[in-house]
């Protein structure tokens, strides 16, 4: 069985297909936040910490870390940024963490000072990126992101898009990187640009599951890039992509809606062992009133505190929805 080991300082988390889903909280990202990257350049860290705390409450599993505050430069300026903002995030949650870098630089920065054993987002299939990369990931023993896209881009078909995905897990396996440690990023199109997205990311995680045996994720919120109520379509994927194979997400926990789908597809799919994470989830649970407003955790002892607000507007790759989008 695929079993991919992530850890802070004190957890240990196991992704894999008898797992429950692994909730990778999106929040602590600069991309399409000018409020948080102009903080983030300034030295103020309270929205960080805030992200940190609220998702660690609202029941995310590990929570991704990025400081891509500019382009300019990125080089000089995202390492010692992007050290800081993981040094404090891991002061304040015992969560396991992805380290969230397009720069070699930042990743090896953060690898230096990330406790445990953090995931590394990511590696594409561009030669260069695979060079620069893997070794890292071989030296630090830590698991890494694959995202099929290569020198190309984003490829719309479904087929060329799992070849490269088997490039970057035959290439991580030429450095002595397991294929347990490669979680693969099939790459979401949005479903209203691409009207058999859907259908072609169940079929490539199958594939993915039973040819490659990876573990998989994605940036949830993808599928619903350009449509209105993106929540209600976030909410109904879930479950889907679950049943097909995925094993983790990139996602915003703090959405009570998304997070209802998330453990209710683990109840239904036998990784909440005799339902108990859902019973102290919701075991005091009241709707609100109409009956329309998704579960909003009223209790929980297993490390899922309550949260009945979402953050507005926080999207995991908002660059990456908009060229999709355009690709579309």
């Amino acid at each position: 069985m695929t079993r991919t080991i992530v850890a802070s300082a004190t957890r240990e988390i196991v992704i894999g297909f008898d797992q429950p889903f692994c909730v990778i909280g999106e929040r602590i990202n600069p991309t399409g936040r000018k409020k948080l990257a102009a903080e983030m350049i300034e030295g103020n860290f309270e929205t960080v910490k805030k992200d940190a705390l609220e998702q660690a409450a609202a029941g995310a599993t590990m929570l991704d870390v990025n400081a891509g505050v500019t382009a300019v430069d990125p080089n000089a300026t995202e390492p010692g940024l992007l050290v800081q903002t993981l040094e404090i995030v891991q002061g304040l949650v015992d969560l396991p963490l992805s380290i969230d870098s397009s720069v070699t630089a930042a990743i090896e920065a953060g690898l230096k000072v990330a406790k445990g054993r953090p995931l590394v987002n990511s590696v594409t299939g561009e030669e260069e990126k695979l060079e620069a990369i893997l070794p890292l990931v071989k030296k630090y023993d830590v698991p890494v992101v694959a995202i099929s896209n290569d020198e190309t881009g984003i490829s719309m078909d479904p087929d060329v898009r799992f070849a490269v995905a088997k490039k970057i897990v035959e290439r991580a396996m030429d450095h002595g990187i397991k294929p347990h440690d490669v979680v693969v990023d099939p790459l979401v199109m949005p479903i209203g640009a691409l009207g058999d997205a859907g259908r072609q990311v169940f079929a490539l995680l199958r594939r993915l599951r039973e040819e490659l045996k990876v573990n998989t994720t994605c940036g949830l919120s993808n599928i619903s890039f350009g449509l209105p109520h993106r929540h209600g379509i976030n909410a109904a994927f879930i479950p889907m992509v679950i049943g097909a194979g995925m094993t983790s997400a990139i996602m915003n926990p703090c959405r009570p809606q998304e997070m209802e789908a998330v453990r209710g597809a683990n109840v239904l799919a036998g990784t909440d062992k005799d339902c108990m994470t859902w019973i102290r989830t919701y075991k005091d649970y009241k709707p609100a009133e109409g009956g329309n407003a998704a579960a909003a955790p009223v209790a929980a002892n297993n490390g899922e505190a309550s949260t009945a607000a979402a953050p507005a507007n926080g999207r995991r790759r908002g660059g990456r929805e908009a060229r999709l989008a355009a690709r579309g």
